[in-house]
């Protein structure tokens, strides 16, 4: 791993083993874009590699008209001297001019990788993991120095992007625009790969072809929303699970996004992303500085698997922070769908006892603990125990659940108040509201103003009373609505424009203080599901609960989804009751269970009501993720049929060694006298023999070549022969006595 510094060319060159990402100094003094691929030898001069020529109605940027920004790759391009596509930055400066030009000045090469000032983003476990590279541009007339900012890692084909502005000048500049990355494409032979959805159906693959005009996916919701995910492959278009070239770009962000492809006149297209500029203004007065979110960008010539499990164990390593990073994480039993609010605690030990029993090992208290927290209609905001319900409050109900041999863990929802609390009635001023406009409530609720550091201080102080008092290993965070009326009150008109990214700065202020507060415990994110489901939400929450639709034949597709930008380990998946809550559809028990095993695995039902048949399925469902679990949430996922091609899906893991693999297959409708189905396998020793449940054996090759029946028997506990069934097989590897 290395930058290759030309100094004569200015060119350089970041290379590891799988890729390359070369930039340069332009005929302008920008910066321009000389390649980005598979790796290629990095004594290469690429400065004279781009196309110099001129097209009529393009502005020339020279006097022998050879060269035009139009038609330019350009790394991080503005608008108004030449580019007439979209531009990655905008500045307004006092005289209303927003016409910048950033030339080349400097540049710096360092090992390891700096954090970014309040904003998550990936980091090196020793300095010799990565290289980043700091080059410097500089605006002569507005006075504004912008660092673009480059970090290879040695072991993924990946680099990451962020940019930072500062005001050198006396004078107040407006960023209005300020995205994290540009990668220009000399062709557009490529396919979008979006991840859309809606509540309870998140992150479903859509894949677009990318054609002359401009395609856009965004999120104005104040989170970055279950209706698109900012996460986003461009890939050739014979690109399959198993082979091809494919790009993958994580934006480090929970806020509104923006990812956006133009495809021009000449051929080749741009993609810009980051915050999205839409109601977004950010002063800078002098010296201030401005930093944007990391962009995660993964390169693969392997197919989109390859792609996503470099994201995986990139995510893993680099991105996660938490005592339970690259460990199992506990099963757990929440007690929302069992009851929601309409509890004691009698009936909450209850369940934890039954869980217990089955052999979970961590019990969770879900909305309704607080304030007078009865419905949906009070008691947000009140981050106070309600002693009706529990006596002995958070302490005293831990400690019972501890006794009874469980962790215990606590629901949240820190950002939200309801009119009806003592929070809303004492400081009306806290919530996000346009003045004399009728605020409009989702879930009977308002959202409180993060952009001010008062109303965090304020919720931190309640949490913490309740949190260093009680024995919590776990807190799911959950955030149940979208922001409207975006204005913080009693704040200047010209300062309205920070609010959207201000309140995320606050929600992130307020995750960093309780982890270094609370180290041990372990945060799941939340936002009716997957809303918020996201890169930057990971580095402070290791899990997310991927969707408030607990439906097993549902769930396949939306973990199928997530699995391309997401690792399982983070995956919040549960079984839940039958018939399901969302849906109505009624599955067996151990085909829930098969799904929800590739995710972190919990339960969200009363095991009291389960029958005595059912529990004891239970107890060994528990058992058999006890002595899994590592692989399924560590292991080497491989997606080997989509959900959304076919009535059967299938999915599998395999060991870092390759001595063990586990194979799931999912049916959706039963069909009289079907067509016999193989589903090929993936990632095993070729010349190995494997056992398959303890029966057949058969040489790796042969399963990859040939491949599983989909009706091949399994254990009896994983059978059933309905609609929406499955199957699961535990390959090992056979040793020769």
């Amino acid at each position: 791993m290395a930058v290759k510094i030309n100094d004569s060319e200015k060119q350089f060159h970041l290379y590891n083993s799988k890729l390359s990402y070369v930039i340069g100094e332009g005929p302008d003094g920008g910066i321009e874009q000389l390649y980005f691929g598979k790796r290629i030898n990095e004594n290469q001069i690429l400065k004279g590699y781009q196309t110099r020529c001129g097209r009529p109605l393009c502005c020339p940027a020279n006097e022998e008209e050879t060269y035009s920004k139009e038609l330019g790759l350009r790394e991080y391009p503005s608008f108004g001297t030449g580019d007439f596509r979209g531009a990655a930055y905008e500045i307004c400066q006092e005289n209303g001019s927003r016409v910048t030009e950033l030339v080349f000045k400097s540049y710096e090469v360092c090992s390891g990788k700096k954090k970014i000032p309040g904003l998550p983003a990936s980091y090196v476990n020793n300095e010799d993991e990565a290289t980043t590279l700091k080059l410097t541009c500089f605006d002569e007339v507005a006075k504004v120095e912008v660092v673009l900012y480059y970090t290879l890692f040695e072991n993924y084909p990946i680099i990451t992007r962020n940019v930072s502005f500062k005001n050198l000048g006396k004078e107040e500049l407006k960023l209005t625009k300020a995205l994290s990355c540009c990668i220009d494409f000399f062709d557009n032979e490529y396919d979008l790969v979006q991840f859309e959805g809606a509540w309870g159906r998140e992150r479903y693959p859509k894949i677009r072809a990318i054609e002359k005009g401009i395609m856009q996916v965004e999120s104005m919701r104040g989170h970055s929303s279950p209706n698109f995910n900012p996460f986003v492959i461009i890939k050739r278009k014979n690109t399959d699970e198993f082979q091809g070239e494919a790009i993958g770009i994580n934006l480090v962000y929970s806020g509104n996004f923006l990812a956006r492809i133009e495809a021009g006149s000449f051929g080749g297209f741009r993609f810009t992303m980051g915050i999205n500029p839409t109601w977004f203004q950010w002063p800078l007065g002098e010296n201030e500085e401005f930093y944007t979110p990391e962009v995660i960008i993964t390169y693969t010539n392997d197919g989109l698997n390859d792609l996503s499990q470099n994201i995986h164990r990139f995510m893993n390593n680099q991105l996660v922070r938490s005592p339970y990073k690259n460990k199992p994480r506990p099963i757990l039993l929440n007690n929302w769908e069992a009851t929601e609010m309409n509890f004691d605690e009698e009936k909450i030990l209850k369940i934890a006892r039954k869980g217990k029993e089955a052999g979970v090992e961590l019990f969770v208290l879900d909305d309704g603990w607080f304030g007078k927290r009865n419905n949906d209609y009070a008691g947000l905001g009140d981050w106070f125990v309600n002693t009706d319900k529990l006596p002995d409050g958070i302490s005293g109900l831990s400690k019972k659940i501890n006794e009874i041999g469980l962790d215990f863990g606590l629901w949240i929802e820190p950002e939200m108040v309801n009119e009806d609390s003592d929070l809303y009635r004492a400081h009306p001023d806290w919530v996000l509201a346009a003045p004399n406009r009728k605020k409009t409530l989702g879930r009977h609720q308002m959202v409180l103003d993060y952009s001010k550091p008062e109303v965090v201080d304020y919720i931190y102080d309640m949490l913490h009373k309740v949190i260093s008092t009680a024995s919590i290993s776990y807190i799911k965070w959950d955030m149940n609505r979208a922001i409207t009326e975006c204005y913080s009150q009693n704040v200047p008109a010209d300062r309205q424009g920070m609010v959207y990214h201000k309140y995320i700065m606050g929600v992130y202020s307020l995750y960093e203080r309780l982890i270094q507060e609370f180290p041990n415990i372990l945060f799941e994110s939340c936002a009716s599901g997957g809303g918020r489901f996201d890169a930057g939400m990971l580095y402070y929450a290791p899990q997310a609960w991927c969707s408030d639709d607990t439906d097993g034949h549902e769930r396949v597709k939306i973990q199928y989804g997530t699995s391309y930008g997401y690792p399982i380990s983070s995956i919040g998946a549960h079984v839940s009751a039958s018939p399901n809550q969302q849906t109505g559809r009624t599955m067996d028990i151990d085909d829930r269970a098969n799904i929800a095993c590739f995710g972190t695995f919990g339960y969200e039902l009363d095991l009291n009501e389960v029958s005595e048949e059912e529990f004891e399925r239970v107890k060994k469902q528990i058992e058999f993720m006890k002595k899994y679990r590592g692989l399924f949430q560590y292991g080497t996922l491989y997606r080997l049929q989509s959900p959304f091609e076919k009535n059967t899906a299938s999915w599998m893991v395999v060991s870092e060694d390759k001595s063990l693999a586990i194979v799931a297959i999912y049916r959706s409708l039963k069909t009289p006298n079907d067509e016999l189905e193989r589903i090929k396998l993936q990632g095993l020793t070729e010349n190995a023999i494997y056992e398959i449940n303890h029966k057949e054996m058969y040489y790796g090759d042969l399963l990859m070549a040939q491949g599983i029946g989909t009706m091949e028997p399994a254990e009896n506990w994983f059978e059933s022969d309905n609609d929406f069934t499955s199957r699961m097989f535990i390959l090992e590897q056979h040793v020769t006595k």
